[in-house]
């Protein structure tokens, strides 16, 4: 059984432009600024698996991924 593809929270935040840095998005997810889907998520190594949902602010970005 494959491995279903996922992505770190960080990581994810900056590829689609949410923050600039890794700095940055590691500070507005330990502050509670950031939802995945719906909750509020404080763990930036937290795994995203294709469908997810991350908002910040009035920003919000669904997570698309590809398998290898």
């Amino acid at each position: 059984m494959e491995e279903e593809p996922t992505i770190r929270l960080d990581q994810f935040m900056k590829l689609v432009g949410m923050v600039r840095s890794g700095g940055e998005a590691k500070h507005l997810i330990q502050d509670g600024e950031v939802l995945v889907n719906g909750e509020v998520e404080t763990r930036r190594s937290k795994k995203l698996h294709a469908g997810d949902r991350v908002t910040l602010g009035d920003y919000e970005a669904v997570v698309e991924l590809e398998d290898e």
